[in-house]
């Protein structure tokens, strides 16, 4: 039995709306001009702190959760977000996160060079601090190298921060790493709510700075020096197995104090940069790093890849850097260095 007429078009079919009423579905998703501009300070089990208005008189923190629009895409310290809703920042209030803008930097690692998901450990930072104590816990040269590929490849510029100088000498160390020409700057115990933060913190002015190393290394007692209006717990090295405690559980981002001198409402006032302390860890994987991206932290050897061969691993008979350094191109001791970071991919960390 035919229900309606030959000649039907679609004004003559009835519809019944469904249970979660008329409105059709679509998926063009609204753009939200108005959303508004902040910076992600922390993340906690799915509530993000933010900081909204940063650097004028109206900055305040606000507490929001990502819009379901945003779907499978991650939020993580550091990121530049558009945040809609309550953003009075008043207690038991909560925003949305609509948009994510687009990353300058991202610093990534695994679990282990096995491990083929990539964890985002901060996003839109600048420098790379790696934190490492000259004794009680003892240096660990392959993670700190593991640490600077790391952060070549991201395009961030590196700066070793060594501690507990007061323990050990840092000579050795330091010597190690000339040849990268990776900045340093060297604290002690006895030093460090004095001279030393403000030795460090000349290093930080202006940038946003992530700060990593192992557990027990003194990472979180160095930056609450560096901010001693937030401080964090800290704990003790373990004196049986030399290696610290996780104090640290989640990332957080720290503006610097303003430097001595600043003038209310200056650039270097408003401005004085940030610090990110991380979580401690045990093991940096680098099993999503390409290592044709690290010479990019060589510029007087990247010239020399010109004639390598496709695909070159830069450590093999047919490389090209061999000659271009034996004609003078470049120090040999340059070309050490990279071969030495980039064989850390296929080392472990104790090796």
């Amino acid at each position: 039995m035919r229900r309606y007429g030959k000649d039907a078009d679609e004004d003559d079919i009835r519809s019944r709306p469904g249970r979660r009423g008329s409105r059709p579905r679509t998926r063009i998703r609204p753009k939200h001009e108005d959303a508004d501009e902040a910076m992600i300070l922390t993340v906690d089990r799915g509530r993000m702190t933010c900081l909204v208005g940063g650097g004028t008189k109206d900055e305040r923190q606000v507490v929001a959760m990502k819009a379901r629009e945003l779907g499978r895409k991650g939020v993580v310290v550091g990121d530049i977000v558009g945040v809609v809703g309550d953003l009075s920042g008043d207690p038991d209030t909560l925003a949305r996160i609509v948009r994510v803008e687009e990353r300058t930097s991202v610093l990534r690692r695994t679990a282990d060079d096995d491990d083929p998901y990539e964890r985002i450990v901060v996003a839109n930072a600048e420098q790379l601090a790696i934190v490492t104590a000259l004794a009680d816990p003892e240096p660990r040269p392959r993670l700190i190298d593991r640490c600077l590929v790391a952060a070549y490849d991201a395009g961030m510029e590196p700066l070793l921060v060594l501690t507990k100088s007061d323990l050990a000498s840092a000579d050795e160390l330091l010597e190690s790493y000339a040849t990268l020409g990776v900045r340093s700057v060297v604290t002690r115990a006895d030093e460090l709510e004095t001279v030393g933060a403000e030795a460090v913190r000349a290093h930080l002015r202006g940038l946003t700075t992530v700060f990593i190393g192992h557990s027990g290394v003194g990472k979180t007692t160095l930056v609450n020096a560096l901010v001693p209006e937030h401080r964090r717990t800290t704990g003790r090295v373990n004196s049986v197995t030399g290696r610290g405690r996780h104090t640290t559980v989640s990332a957080l981002a720290l503006r610097l104090p303003p430097p001595p001198g600043a003038k209310p409402g200056s650039k270097k006032a408003l401005d004085p940069g940030w610090v990110i302390d991380t979580p401690g860890f045990r093991s940096f994987g680098l099993s999503h790093i390409d290592p044709s991206r690290v010479i990019l932290a060589f510029p007087d050897l990247e010239p020399g890849t010109v004639d390598c061969p496709r695909a070159c691993s830069h450590d093999e008979p047919d490389c090209a850097l061999d000659a271009w350094v034996a004609d003078g191109h470049a120090d040999p001791a340059r070309l050490y260095s990279l071969r030495r970071l980039l064989a850390t991919r296929e080392a472990s960390e104790g090796d």
